[in-house]
């Protein structure tokens, strides 16, 4: 099974010279991760018990060849908390693609919401990667973070109810 992929667009999206570059991004990103060995070592790194570093690695490689930064600071310097960092950032344009790798933590903390509101307070980023894992398995129960981390994004892509964050892309591994 290969990644799975999903993106919501504002209608803002369309007329931000940067979309296109950022969806060529996506795909080149959806491309190298869906290699084989990616695919292995994202199922290895999937396994109960592993740390996120271990997804965070895979994307990072790939991320990283393709111009990501890792842990940009600076970015939320205009907020009380400056500290905050994304795992990744690239500057696109005039504006920016935050990249987050989220794993055990994806709905129990709302990882994914704070992925999403850390783009939208963001100056520097209107574009917003998250990779989740399609299913997590612990002892007792069987938890599937990609479709439910699409259908809670898809609320703040509904219409009238758009934030600042033109687009989100959602892959799951």
């Amino acid at each position: 099974m290969g990644l799975e992929f999903h993106r919501y667009e504002s209608p803002a999206a369309a007329d931000d010279p940067a979309f296109a570059a950022v969806c060529r991004l996506a795909d080149e990103l959806k491309l190298r991760l869906g290699s084989r060995s990616c695919l292995r070592a994202f199922k290895k790194a999937n396994q109960p018990g592993t740390h996120s570093r271990e997804a965070q690695a895979v994307v990072w490689g790939e991320a990283e060849a393709l111009g990501f930064t890792s842990e940009k600071k600076g970015l939320f310097a205009n907020y009380e908390n400056r500290a905050l960092r994304p795992d990744m950032f690239r500057c696109v344009g005039e504006t920016g693609v935050l990249l987050e790798v989220e794993r055990g933590k994806t709905l129990k903390n709302n990882m994914d919401l704070l992925d999403f509101w850390k783009c939208h307070i963001c100056s520097h980023a209107s574009y917003l990667f998250v990779f989740v894992p399609t299913t997590i398995e612990r002892s007792n129960e069987k938890e599937k973070p990609f479709p439910q981390v699409v259908k809670r994004l898809g609320a703040f892509y509904q219409p009238g109810n758009e934030t600042n964050v033109r687009a989100a892309f959602i892959f799951g591994y």
